[in-house]
């Protein structure tokens, strides 16, 4: 997942901002400075960030599939997952306090919904600092395989690329013909292929997702 971006901007805040962005109200005698505003408003960067995004990468898609799409991108579950990928529970487990009142470290990292508001808190607290432009840029980078995830999930172009294939007695098949990059940023590149015979080619972070791009390309050729 390419959460170095996002990553890289929380590192260069003061450590008191990563603190506040880190630190649950258990953990702190004032409310306010715990991570539960910014969480507040980086849940809107979060938003608008991934919604302008998949606005402007699926063009011909209605108010139905993009917010299909934005929901899960956006989830708990996805945002949770970035805080995995962003080191969050080691930077938790290191921050954590002891005491009877404070929040056992093992059980905020098993709560989802605590793991998605520090995931939340990081963006509100580095679009504070960096502005709107970077820090969005740096969460669509973070959220992308989670939107791909989405986009493979709600529009399903194999699927209507099969029932259109099907109609016609054959089936089709996908081959990766290259890879790209380093480990953790790889892309696939994927042909469709109808009897042998390449119909649609498609790029993406995922072997699902280049086969979801190659089969929308096949499908736009069929429909053409």
């Amino acid at each position: 997942m390419s959460v170095e971006q996002l990553a890289g901007l929380f590192d260069q805040l003061s450590e008191r901002v990563r603190t506040v962005a880190l630190t649950h109200s258990s953990w702190t005698n004032q409310r306010v400075d715990s991570y539960g505003r910014l969480a507040f408003l980086g849940d809107s960067v979060l938003g608008l960030a991934v919604a302008e995004h998949i606005f402007n990468r699926f063009p011909r898609s209605d108010i139905g599939r993009l917010t299909k799409v934005h929901g899960q991108a956006v989830s708990g579950r996805a945002c949770a997952q970035v805080a995995t990928e962003l080191g969050v529970p080691e930077r938790l487990r290191e921050l954590a306090p002891s005491g009877p009142e404070s929040i056992d470290v093992e059980q905020l990292l098993d709560s989802e919904r605590a793991m998605a508001s520090i995931t939340e808190a990081v963006i509100g607290a580095c679009y504070l600092e960096h502005g709107y432009e970077p820090t969005a840029a740096a969460t669509v980078a973070a959220f992308e395989p989670e939107i791909e995830l989405a986009t493979e999930t709600m529009l399903d172009f194999k699927s209507a690329l099969q029932e259109r294939l099907a109609q016609r007695g054959v089936r089709v098949t996908y081959a990766v013909v290259r890879e790209d990059g380093p480990p953790h940023a790889k892309r696939f590149e994927v042909e469709a292929r109808v009897e042998g015979e390449a119909v649609g080619i498609g790029s993406g972070r995922s072997k699902k997702a280049a086969e979801q791009a190659a089969a929308a390309q096949a499908v736009q050729q069929l429909d053409a």
